[in-house]
């Protein structure tokens, strides 16, 4: 056959690069190279040294163009033969594959053992971006001519296969900032309504420690018993502090579990692990240059510690299957319930870790010891709920609820307050809300059915067990989903059955008997 090579070489320029989707380009260019050469799939490589991998990332055939990334991992005499080759070398025939050092670990992905294929690197700018293979059915398919015709199209292909990478990562950047604004979007959401109630009152102490460390960098340690509000606080730090323009991510340490922690956190890369089907990043890459509030920071096992301890030293993360370190501008605010102190000595804490995140604790009181701000609270509660509700008037509280609240201790503290007041307007959501609609379900006066004050001296131990056993009996021993404890108490399932463990109270619905 005479074929008119300037034609070829531009025709099958006007393909390859008539389509910054690779996948179309490639389709249409196979369709115009079966005119010439014996073809019946094409693929385009990329080399990743860092995994040790070749990754398909689009395929053509007679039919279709595709789209892919599947990873193909190569052994290492493959690697040292991959790597070693000349660039001068730039198409190789390999009619036998079984017979090539490459192409044997191809062909365990790929199959078609019985085929002959013809491998183009390209290179731009004398540096190797990938290459093309073009695979026809039977051995000893391709011969020298074959191979110099293809070699004519090394530039158009290198060319759009570099315009086609570029697109990809500009898109890949563009989703990834459409990604971060519905994070921060969803956060807004959830924050909004959120104030400090009892900052000039109860809580004055706290606000003036915020004010002291927030233009810092300082780490911030919140200490206080669950519902005190340490997350609200979070918030204050970070938006009066010079990071407000930056991110607020918040890491719920207790209930990410230990298989996912380190993709959790760190991030992973595409294809690190099965299911790993896209580049992630993780909840420290997220904060870059802005806090990150790791809440419930005593719950972290003892691996997850050191993890933890290595990032806030060097502030550096490594993604999962990632090939080398990546630096984080953060600054870290955690929180506790729990007393890391007497964790230390009992080495369930990380002395290393406690020195570092114990520069500058707050300690929040509880809400039976700032009952003057109860009837602000309830006014700030009242109208939000109000609000998520869609009540158009807010209900008003029967007289004399105020001093029934007041009167209570709270072991469940604002969080609580928040559960009983939404439950009651849930069930009146005109009118006035009654006290028997207030009732507290941890206690209870049998003759008048109303909340009354706790007198008897019980360590928090004791108080926190029984409140989990009455609500636990309320959900008829269901933990987790609609109805269940976890939901009543507002707290994660998972920090509940951590809490329910240390206090010795059984799972299922036999902790209702």
């Amino acid at each position: 056959m005479i074929i008119d090579e300037n034609d070829f070489f531009r025709q099958v320029t006007i393909r390859i690069c008539g389509s910054l989707y690779i996948e179309l380009a490639m389709f249409r260019c196979l369709q115009y190279l079966e005119r010439f050469l014996p073809v019946d799939s094409m693929f385009l490589n990329l080399y990743d040294p860092g995994l040790g991998a070749l990754r398909t990332i689009a395929r053509a055939t007679a039919s279709e163009g595709r789209k892919m990334d599947l990873l193909i991992p190569l052994s290492q005499k493959a690697r040292s033969s991959l790597e070693g080759e000349a660039l001068l070398d730039l198409v190789k025939i390999i009619n036998r594959p079984e017979q090539d050092t490459v192409m044997q670990d191809v062909i365990k992905s790929f199959g078609r053992p019985e085929w002959s294929f013809l491998v183009m690197r390209m290179v731009i700018e004398g540096k190797r971006i990938g290459g093309i293979t073009l695979g026809a059915k039977g051995k000893d398919r391709y011969s020298e001519e074959h191979a110099r015709l293809f070699s004519l199209l090394n530039e158009p292909f290198a060319i759009a296969i570099s315009n086609a990478l570029r697109h990809q990562e500009v898109t890949k950047l563009k989703d990834l900032v459409t990604d971060d604004n519905r994070y921060l979007y969803q956060e807004l959401l959830r924050q909004s309504g959120d104030e400090i109630i009892g900052k000039d009152l109860g809580l004055k102490g706290v606000m003036e420690m915020v004010a002291k460390v927030a233009q810092l960098n300082t780490p911030v340690l919140l200490l206080g018993e669950t519902g005190v509000g340490k997350e609200l606080i979070a918030n204050d730090i970070h938006h009066l502090s010079p990071r407000r323009d930056g991110p607020l991510i918040k890491v719920n340490c207790g209930s990410i579990p230990e298989n996912l922690m380190d993709s959790e956190l760190f991030g992973h890369e595409k294809g690190a692990f099965t299911g790993a089907v896209a580049q992630k990043r993780g909840r420290f890459e997220r904060a870059d240059k802005g806090t990150i509030f790791l809440d419930e920071i005593g719950e972290l096992s003892p691996q997850a510690q050191l993890r933890m301890l290595r990032v806030l030293q060097h502030k550096e993360i490594e993604r999962v299957g990632g090939s080398g370190p990546i630096s984080v501008d953060i600054r870290v605010i955690a929180a506790t319930h729990r007393n890391l102190k007497s964790m230390v000595e009992s080495n369930q804490f990380r002395e290393d870790l406690w020195f570092r995140l114990n520069v500058f604790p707050i300690m929040i009181p509880p809400l039976r010891k700032r009952k003057r701000d109860i009837p602000a609270l309830v006014n700030h509660l009242i109208e939000r709920k109000s609000r998520e509700l869609n009540l158009h008037t807010p209900p008003k509280l029967y007289t004399g609820a105020i001093d029934h609240l007041m009167a209570y201790n709270w072991p469940g503290n604002v969080r609580e307050l928040e559960n009983i007041l939404e439950r009651a307007m849930i069930l009146n959501k005109t009118g006035s809300m009654k006290l028997d609609q207030l009732i507290l379900p941890q206690q209870e006066d049998e003759t008048s059915g109303l909340p009354v004050a706790e007198d008897e001296p019980l360590k928090l131990d004791e108080v926190v067990s029984r409140h989990i056993r009455r609500v636990l009996k309320m959900a008829k021993g269901k933990v987790r989903g609609p109805g269940g404890a976890a939901e009543l108490l507002g707290i994660n399932p998972s920090t509940l059955r951590n809490r329910m463990e240390r206090l010795g109270i059984p799972y299922g619905r036999r902790a209702a008997l």
